[in-house]
């Protein structure tokens, strides 16, 4: 007899586990099925964590062979990639163990294995040993999440033609990386490999990097990136990727049909994710894909197959852990008979380089798209006290606010701790606030956070200090 349960999720990524999590809180006997062997999804094991523990330990590296020139003087700065590396694995084991704690602390049942539909209401689920389990399900919550897609007639091997995952696992630093796609993923891996030594060329098709970002601070980005030594070939296309004994050969062609040939070692393609739907079985129950191969919804994250949920990058929506997550708690929330959602709008954007990069809510280029008239106030780290004092000045706060009602619509935010100072900003979304709501709280001074209330105050140009 197979064992019954009143949920069922499919993936134990961050969408996956925190759905699992939420819905035994809720009272429901719950099963978690995840193929990696070990919990997190990408976000833990190969994107978000790793990635982040590499950019931090870089830039420290970095930091380090600067200081002379604060006044502190040490001798010989030498890289140890392989301690670096043990260290970046480290903190994904100590994670990885830690979900799986919490789904046992929650009285979740962890299987480790594959799952497909066998029926709209049995799973299979296949381990490494390709021994078979069958599981019956009231709800099945589908939260598998994306892979990386490659150009076409290019294809990873991991070694030289590399996506973000073996980006992460380099052995040794590449004397020349070349990074195709000019978007998050890829700026960061960048700004990872230039720090620790490469010479890195970012190729892009667009004439701008950050695709779907607020141009001023794209353009104000790329001009931080490029002081920073990374090379930038905007308006150019990838033809062919070719490796050799040595690296690869990437073959581009520019906006006027001009050839460039790049020699180079590692090669990172970094052009997008795609839902990761293979082998679930779907065409056997009827769910229903979209012309992007991603699972339609309604509103409560429901397939047309009514039993069946779908969440995180499998469905419409930004391809981020954290908008995963959100619709796990809110699925959940909607099955037990709650009235779970997910405001789209203040759903936060960050680049973990340095600077970071944040953003929330609307770009200007959308509002004026709309028609919808606004306000902006803006604020320079350079006006910011705590930001001057510790030399970390780059970049500056921007606010959006509806011209009538001084609702804030956006924020985009190009610094220090971008990523931390956005959060005050989606929590005054969600309260509806204006941007003089903002500039009338009172900030702590010195800190970063105050050039926040400054672009607030810039909305009504009465900003103290600019």
């Amino acid at each position: 007899m197979a064992e019954k349960f009143q949920a069922v999720v499919i993936g134990g990524g961050p969408g996956g586990y925190v759905c699992a999590i939420r819905l035994a809180q809720l009272g429901l006997k719950t099963a978690c099925i995840e193929s990696r062997g070990s919990l997190g999804g990408t976000c833990l094991n190969v994107g978000c964590i790793p990635s982040k523990s590499l950019l931090n330990l870089s830039e420290e590296f970095h930091k380090v062979q600067n200081l002379s020139n604060k006044g502190i003087e040490i001798g010989e700065v030498k890289l140890n990639l392989s301690k670096m590396m043990k260290s970046k694995d480290k903190a994904v084991t100590i994670l990885t163990k830690g979900v799986e704690f919490l789904l046992k602390k929650n009285k979740v049942t962890y299987f480790k294995g594959t799952g497909s539909f066998k029926s709209k209401n049995e799973v299979l689920i296949k381990d490494e040993k390709n021994k078979e389990t069958i599981i019956s399900s009231e709800k099945t919550i589908i939260a598998t999440g994306s892979v990386p897609v490659s150009l076409p007639g290019i294809d990873f091997d991991e070694k030289v033609i590399v996506s973000s995952t073996g980006a992460l696992k380099l052995e040794k630093v590449p004397k020349k990386m070349v990074v195709v796609g000019g978007g998050y993923i890829g700026l960061e891996m960048s700004s990872v490999w230039s720090r620790l030594g490469s010479e890195v060329h970012v190729i892009e098709f667009l004439d701008h990097i950050t695709p779907g970002m607020d141009k001023e601070v794209s353009q104000e980005f790329m001009k931080i990136l490029k002081k920073q030594g990374i090379n930038f070939h905007m308006q150019h296309k990838v033809e062919s990727v070719k490796t050799n004994g040595s690296g690869a050969i990437v073959s581009t062609k520019d906006k006027d049909g001009n050839k460039k040939d790049f020699n180079t070692d590692i090669v990172l393609v970094s052009v997008g994710r795609k839902p990761n739907t293979k082998n679930l079985n779907l065409e056997k129950i009827g769910v229903e894909l979209d012309d992007k191969k991603r699972i339609k919804t309604n509103k409560y994250f429901q397939t047309n197959v009514n039993n069946i949920y779908a969440i995180g990058d499998v469905i419409v929506g930004p391809m981020l852990a954290h908008k995963a997550e959100d619709e796990g708690v809110a699925v959940a929330e909607n099955i037990a008979g709650q009235s779970g959602h997910v405001n789209y709008n203040t759903i936060p954007g960050v680049i973990y380089t340095t600077p970071e990069v944040a953003s929330i809510g609307q770009t200007e280029e959308q509002l004026k798209e709309k028609n919808i008239k606004y306000r902006t106030g803006k604020f320079s780290f350079m006006a910011n006290s705590r930001a001057k004092a510790i030399d970390d000045s780059e970049g500056f706060v921007k606010i959006l606010a509806d011209e009538k009602t001084d609702k804030v619509l956006g924020a985009h935010l190009i610094g220090p701790h971008a990523g931390e100072l956005i959060a005050e900003i989606g929590i005054a979304m969600e309260f509806g606030a204006s941007s003089e709501d903002i500039a009338r709280t009172c900030h702590a001074h010195p800190t970063f956070s105050e050039a926040v209330k400054e672009a607030a105050l810039s909305v009504d140009k009465r900003a103290i200090h600019s």
